[in-house]
């Protein structure tokens, strides 16, 4: 093995996906939370559902539970249950993208955007926790 190159054994296989998926989750919950301080500071979220800061709180601590089930615990079942629950985002982000309501108040490039953003998040999951 003078190549230099050295095979990976399948625990440090596991491991990085695992820890890349959980980043990924890390860098996708931060955004979420960007964009709501930001809706929230341009008047675009009501209090109908309860003070912003709450929701805001609430992302935290949720984002905080899957990073570290993901990099801590390496659950393929949790990889899969987010994946799940983040294939529901699909179809808003989908409608948004490509078949804006006319008075919207948000651009289709937000959308679109963040169908990329969770399209590389489930991708990330799915690949942590079925390809094992």
């Amino acid at each position: 093995m003078s190549s230099g190159t050295s095979v990976a054994s399948p625990v440090n296989a596991r491991r990085r996906k695992f820890r890349q998926a959980a980043f990924v989750y890390l860098h996708v919950g931060v955004l979420y939370e960007a964009a709501v301080l930001e809706m929230f500071r341009g008047g675009l979220l009501g209090e109908r559902l309860g003070p912003t800061w709450i929701w805001l709180g609430l992302g935290i601590l949720i984002v905080a539970l899957v990073f570290w089930g993901l990099w801590s615990r390496q659950n393929a079942w949790l990889a899969r249950v987010i994946w799940a629950l983040g294939v529901f985002r699909l179809p808003p982000l989908i409608g948004g993208a490509f078949f804006p309501i006319a008075d919207s108040r948000l651009p289709p490039s937000f959308y679109l955007v963040a169908l990329v953003v969770v399209t590389v998040n489930l991708w990330m999951l799915a690949r942590a926790g079925w390809d094992l």
